[in-house]
């Protein structure tokens, strides 16, 4: 199974180009109206996850309490804790803007596409990844805000706290509440086909916001100001915090004596982190920031990162698992 997609990965490239090219079409306030294009899309995103997104595979799934806290207390947890001991030499070493970046990458939820997918790869527990990748994306809804505000209250001078936590309500939270009132009202059978594409929206929504937030940013005097370096800057902290998370992750779970295949599932679904969900959460949370660019780049660098380094993973516990039981290389 080809997990990664490469035309997105260049998607994102082309965007950048455009935006260095043509700063003045992608700005919020530019003749494309990005800004309010990005909203709507925002909306739309949050929306149809609702509708997809069962709460009653949640209610069927509440038995392995104890996989479920271990994944979330690792994305939720365990992920801001990383951040904070790192805080210091992130400080020392990267400009302001990325290590914004990398907070906002460690506050936000799992993925779940990919989380299902790495987890079933390896042959995992695929229906805890399913559970887990489904209340991370609810849970987020609340939690990112809350890890947010917790942040940045000492900075609160100058990022719009109230501003922000009111856009995440109507742009995240609404469309999320009305997408499972449309679930319950309309039948599945018929919501299924609408939905079946929605992570293509996703993704070119995701490209129209790297394109507003790069234009805005180019406008601002981005390259001017960083230059190439910081994407190496970007690189090696994205690099530094999946390592060390897998490294946490794999530890722990094998601590807590977890079978191979829930094992699996913890490692994948508590080392994911959305760019789905990220990179409108970056843009509401920073909004107006002059280097949204920046700080929505680590997201963006990590989950090209997750996706290399997790199949790598992913296939390497296929094969002990194959070696376990000779009979699956038969089928």
């Amino acid at each position: 199974m080809r997990i990664q997609k490469e035309w997105f990965l260049l998607g994102m490239l082309a965007m950048v180009g455009l935006a260095t090219l043509f700063p003045a079409a992608g700005m919020s306030n530019g003749f494309l109206k990005a800004g309010v294009v990005g909203k709507i899309g925002t909306f739309g995103i949050f929306l149809f996850h609702g509708m997809s997104l069962s709460l009653e595979n949640l209610q069927s799934g509440l038995k392995s309490w104890k996989l479920h806290l271990t994944i979330q207390s690792f994305t939720f947890i365990l992920f801001p804790l990383l951040f904070l001991i790192l805080q210091v030499p992130f400080n020392f070493l990267f400009p302001p803007s990325i290590v914004l970046g990398l907070l906002l990458l460690c506050i936000l939820p799992s993925t779940l596409s990919s989380s299902i997918a790495m987890t079933a790869i390896g042959k995992g527990n695929v229906p805890a990844a399913i559970f887990n990748a489904s209340l991370s994306s609810i849970l987020g809804i609340f939690i990112t805000p809350l890890l947010f505000t917790l942040f940045v209250s000492a900075q609160a001078n100058s990022l719009p706290l109230d501003s922000a936590i009111l856009n995440l309500m109507m742009l995240i939270f609404l469309p999320f509440v009305l997408g499972q009132i449309i679930r319950i009202l309309i039948p599945w059978h018929m919501l299924r086909k609408l939905l079946s594409r929605i992570s293509l929206y996703d993704e070119f929504i995701i490209l129209w916001l790297v394109f507003n937030s790069f234009a805005d940013s180019v406008a601002d005097g981005l390259w001017v100001k960083h230059g190439t370096l910081m994407l190496a800057y970007t690189f090696i902290g994205s690099l530094v915090i999946l390592l060390l998370i897998l490294f946490l992750t794999t530890t722990i779970t094998r601590k807590l004596r977890f079978s191979k295949e829930d094992e699996i599932a913890a490692v994948f679904c508590g080392s994911k982190k959305t760019l789905a969900s990220g990179v409108p959460m970056g843009k509401i949370l920073f909004a107006g920031h002059p280097a949204i660019a920046i700080i929505v780049l680590p997201i963006m660098f990590y989950h090209q990162l997750q996706l290399f380094i997790c199949s790598i993973l992913a296939n390497r516990y296929a094969k002990q698992e194959n070696k376990k039981d000779p009979v699956i290389l038969a089928q």
